[in-house]
């Protein structure tokens, strides 16, 4: 199973994060380790060498078949369901990873930094591309975002990704975060929910 992710994909995150509306030359593509998946309402351990660890709450596919090259058009056949899930980033790092132009496998892959919820067939919806999604901590909602607002769309990026890497059964695609991502502290209490469905939670030690 690969772990794919996509950076800067909201035009007022890219703000949040450099100051500036941008919509970058071609899909920022990362990847996570299969160590970082968090599933079934584990706990995530904030790593202790890190000073600011941030949620990013992202809209999550699961791709359902195997492709390589594949046209935009028919991109659509090659996920299933949908979900919402938290790319984990511990920012301190990221900082210093661009200032330097180094990876980004250590701040954005380290174990448990991919949280996943519960998956729900696209079929379930009209338009995944026209998606809400929202997290709440402590009972209290701190970003939102819908994927029509995605500067790449979900076919675009599976287009992408599979002139690369040969896409299998499995594979998970987080496709980016809008606007609001913040820090998580010990004891914070999250939920993931996608439209009216709360598809995940868990708390963080």
């Amino acid at each position: 199973m690969k772990i794919f992710a996509v950076g800067m994909n909201y035009i007022q995150h890219n703000k949040e994060l450099d100051g500036a509306l941008y919509k970058p030359e071609s899909p920022v593509i990362f990847t996570k380790a299969d160590s970082a998946l968090l599933k079934d309402h584990k706990p995530f351990f904030i790593p202790d060498w890190s000073e600011q660890v941030d949620y990013e709450t992202e809209l999550v596919v699961r791709i359902s078949r195997l492709g390589k090259s594949i046209p935009e058009r028919f991109a659509h056949r090659y996920y299933d369901a949908v979900t919402v899930g938290i790319d984990f980033t511990a920012r301190d790092w990221q900082r210093e990873a661009r200032k330097q132009g180094n990876p980004w496998e250590i701040c954005k892959g380290f174990d448990g930094s991919a949280v996943i919820g519960e998956w729900i067939a696209k079929e379930k919806f009209l338009d995944v591309q026209a998606l809400h999604f929202h997290l709440d901590i402590n009972g209290k909602t701190v970003q939102e975002g819908c994927a029509s607002d995605m500067l790449y769309k979900i076919d675009e990026l599976i287009a992408y990704i599979s002139q690369f890497f040969t896409l299998k059964t499995g594979d998970l695609l987080y496709t980016g975060t809008p606007v609001g991502v913040g820090p998580v502290h010990i004891d914070d209490h999250l939920e993931g929910w996608l439209e009216e469905r709360k598809v995940l939670e868990f708390n963080c030690k």
